[in-house]
């Protein structure tokens, strides 16, 4: 079930959370230089990486928090916001998978979800209708797989830090890659009703 938005849509683009999302974007190839240099014989930055990967938790909440407390709601965030948690999770997978602290079929099975949403996207499109909108499930998966990020990048070490965060990292990977399928199968659910009622209406 999608999320209903009541409040009047801007056209505004540089709002407080537009820009929170911008910085957003900003931060998804600083944190993939900053998590492959020693990939390339660069020293470790481990902690300025889990750094800025918090930070854009922390910004994901406060847009969508900010833009509907101060109704700036823009047709522009609708875009930045969902495009920047793809970019965040799409550059931890390619540097997480590359340092070999997530399995390949992890990795694999966010991406293959990725394919379907993007060709659920361009049957909509054929048909008139926008993306669909951020459900709440969807949302609910991408925290998940923020909070699992940062605790398997922290798992990449020796101690009991490591080992807790290893659990806790995969609790959340395992939860937030369930919840990822899950919300990708509503939105297959959603783009079929939506394309026959469009082909009964012909």
């Amino acid at each position: 079930m999608e999320v209903q938005e009541t409040r009047v849509q801007t056209d505004r683009v540089l709002t407080i959370p537009n820009i929170l999302s911008m910085a957003r974007l900003v931060g998804v190839p600083l944190f993939l230089w900053l998590i492959l240099r020693p990939e390339f014989g660069g020293p470790q930055s481990d902690g300025w990486a889990l750094l800025v990967l918090m930070l854009s938790g922390v910004s994901d909440y406060l847009d969508g928090k900010l833009a509907r407390r101060w109704n700036q709601i823009s047709s522009l965030g609708r875009i930045l916001d969902p495009a920047a948690d793809r970019l965040y999770i799409l550059s931890t997978l390619v540097g997480l998978t590359w340092r070999e602290i997530l399995p390949l079929w992890v990795t694999a099975a966010l991406l293959a979800r990725e394919v379907m949403l993007l060709v659920m996207v361009g049957i909509l499109r054929r048909h008139g209708y926008p993306p669909p909108q951020v459900n709440f499930l969807g949302k609910a998966a991408t925290f998940n797989l923020m909070y699992a990020f940062p605790l398997l990048l922290l798992s990449d070490g020796t101690g009991w830090l490591a080992s807790l965060a290893a659990i806790f990292g995969w609790a959340f990977a395992g939860w937030g890659t369930t919840l990822y399928w899950w919300a990708g199968i509503l939105y297959v659910i959603q783009v079929r009703r939506l394309v026959k009622a469009d082909t009964m209406a012909d």
